[in-house]
């Protein structure tokens, strides 16, 4: 049985009403349908603002050919503005890729159905191991990790017959988080937030949480872990502050980001009316603590709540079985979740520095470009991703993983610890690599007499130390 909200389809000599043209497009969602499976272009409209875009809709492909034609008449430089001003607008653009987002061209869907979607169910199996391919579960679900994820999980809790959640509601809850993820984002993008959900339920297993935690907190960790950066603009709060972004005024320049993180989430909650079925004391209680977690995740409290953690450590004072002490231990482990990257196995690992690294040279390049004073670690003139990931490692990851380690002394925890060794050790090998063919390239280019002069005194240099 298939359940569809379907718009009506216009003859293109009649105007199109109003109520046509609304924030939200066509949605369908069928029972039979793969959970693995890309959705359907024919039955879920892939960006806001649409209309449908169901082959037979004509209203729809006219739509659509008017846009391919304007996206088409535009220069190299004009894509870069137009990037540019949707950065600083927030404002969506309905680009031709958005519209066919995560459904690969020339590949029969049945196909995928059949191959990948099996891969990705044999991958959920192993959903719990810290070594989890993040990447690779992207690719066989088509793009989709985070939809797919984050409803099996919720699904392996129970948490959907639980709180009888609906589950077409769901499912248009869960498309319309992955879609508010910007994916030109090199490192805030879905891929990430599943990556962090993932993470989130790895912690979510340790048995000082396990044995604790309510299905409430289990509920609210999932979701905070899918959400915590929805609509993420791919710059940093100091970027929207300096330019005097309406986000930054909104929420005076206190956890921008954060806050606007939470505010898009409860968007989403209201608009499916996920929890609607709920009394109105229990969802407005439960959007308050979407929101204390998710603005745990602000990295320039880092030091606040180390400092408090470290504390109750000290103290031995925390006890699970008081409902603020889980919901403070639940933020830690979302803290965690969220910059456990430097955690993860190397090949996983590497991929998420060379990401994140490439992301802060964008800002730095926008700053520069309009004449901004560049942000720390966004100038890839002065900046190395060895450096950037060294000293991220040594002042936020080391300190927070080592006092998580204290609180759940756990095979995973010594696993983190010891992978972020080897991994720091990797990178001041490739530091160490790079600076040596910099300083050879330096003496291959410089005078000859002075390059000379130079080799002469480093092995005497050496020969002193």
């Amino acid at each position: 049985m298939e359940v569809c909200y379907q718009l009506p389809v216009l003859p293109l000599d009649r105007p199109v009403p109003k109520h046509v043209l609304s924030r939200r497009g066509a949605i369908s969602f069928s029972s039979s349908s793969s959970l693995f499976g890309a959705p359907d272009p024919r039955q879920l409209s892939q960006r806001r603002g649409a209309i449908s875009y169901d082959s037979s809709d004509q209203t729809a492909l006219y739509i659509r050919m008017l846009a391919r034609l304007s996206c088409g008449a535009l220069s190299a430089d004009s894509g870069t503005e137009k990037r540019v001003h949707r950065l600083l607008s927030f404002q969506r653009y309905l680009h031709s890729s958005r519209l066919l987002r995560g459904i690969p061209q020339q590949i029969p869907l049945h196909i995928l159905d059949e191959d990948y979607s099996g891969q990705a169910r044999c991958m959920l199996e192993k959903v719990g191991n810290w070594n989890f391919d993040i990447f690779l579960f992207d690719k066989l679900t088509n793009g989709n990790s985070l939809i797919s994820l984050t409803l099996h999980l919720l699904n392996q809790y129970g948490l959907v017959d639980l709180f009888q959640l609906d589950m077409v509601r769901l499912w248009r809850f869960l498309v319309l988080v992955q879609e508010d993820y910007h994916n030109d984002n090199p490192y805030h993008n879905s891929v990430h937030a599943a990556d962090v959900t993932q993470a989130m339920y790895c912690y979510l297993q340790e048995p000082m949480l396990s044995k604790s935690l309510t299905s409430y907190d289990i509920l609210l960790g999932i979701l905070a872990a899918a959400t915590h950066d929805l609509d993420h603009p791919g710059v940093n709060q100091p970027f929207l502050i300096k330019t005097d972004h309406y986000l930054a005024r909104l929420y005076r320049n206190t956890s921008v980001l954060e806050n606007h993180h939470w505010k898009s989430a409860v968007g989403l909650l209201r608009e499916t009316g996920l929890f609607s079925h709920l009394p109105t004391e229990d969802s407005l209680n439960m959007e308050r603590d979407l929101g204390s977690l998710i603005l745990a995740t602000d990295i320039s409290r880092q030091n606040d709540y180390l400092s408090r953690f470290r504390t109750h450590l000290d103290q031995d004072s925390l006890c699970l079985s008081n409902c603020s002490h889980r919901h403070f231990v639940l933020q830690m482990a979302l803290k965690c979740a969220d910059i456990c990257n430097p955690c993860r196995p190397w090949e996983l690992s590497k991929q998420w520095s060379e990401k994140v690294t490439e992301e802060f040279f964008q800002q730095g390049d926008i700053e520069r470009k309009h004449k901004l004073e560049v942000s720390p670690l966004c100038d890839r003139e002065t900046n190395t991703i060895c450096n950037i990931q060294i000293g991220f490692m040594t002042y936020v990851a080391e300190p927070l993983f080592g006092e998580w380690a204290r609180f759940s002394d756990t095979r995973l925890s010594q696993t983190m610890l010891g992978h972020m060794g080897l991994n720091k050790a990797s990178w001041g090998g490739l530091q160490q690599e790079q600076t040596a063919v910099s300083e050879e390239a330096e003496l291959s280019t410089a005078d000859p007499d002075a390059g000379e002069s130079r080799s002469k005194e480093i092995p005497q240099g050496s020969r002193e130390s």
